[in-house]
């Protein structure tokens, strides 16, 4: 039993590209995500700048909502039961002018990291403020895993 089951944690359904990319990619031992947003049943829950519109704490729900969905597009490459660590994240936030908290919002995505993987979900990490995401979404985020052969 995988972790996720022991947690009662069940991923989404791969949320469907917004452009011309493909959710996840296989590199040797590795997958490599898209960035992801925190869409549910298709839709963002929320759209705004952090800071501004967002509170941290609902922007760390969603950075934890975008690598759920994340991991989704790697179960659905290659079975997260082959994940052998998390090697990186990399959080998006969609920053008002002078937040400067976008670690406390990436670390909804590293926290949930840490319950599902224990220590194998410690990971590298970087959380980047930006002036707008796409369709307007708070935050994004991309992981690197590396699996099993």
């Amino acid at each position: 039993m995988h972790r996720l089951e022991k947690l009662g944690i069940k991923l989404p359904a791969v949320a469907a590209p917004v452009a011309s990319y493909v959710p996840a990619v296989r590199v040797g031992n590795q997958v490599w995500t898209s960035g992801q947003l925190p869409f549910v049943d298709g839709k963002l829950p929320a759209v705004g700048k952090v800071g501004e519109k967002i509170t941290v704490e609902k922007a760390a729900e969603y950075a934890q909502i975008a690598v759920m969905n994340a991991l989704a597009a790697v179960h659905a490459l290659v079975g997260i039961e082959k994940v052998t660590r998390v090697l990186k994240v990399t959080g998006y936030v969609a920053s008002a002018e002078g937040f400067i908290n976008q670690p406390a919002v990436i670390n909804g995505a590293s926290n949930i990291i840490g319950e599902i993987f224990g220590d194998a979900g410690a990971h590298a990490r970087s959380a980047v403020g930006v002036a707008e995401l796409p369709l307007g979404s708070p935050v994004e985020v991309e992981v690197v895993v590396e699996i099993a052969d």
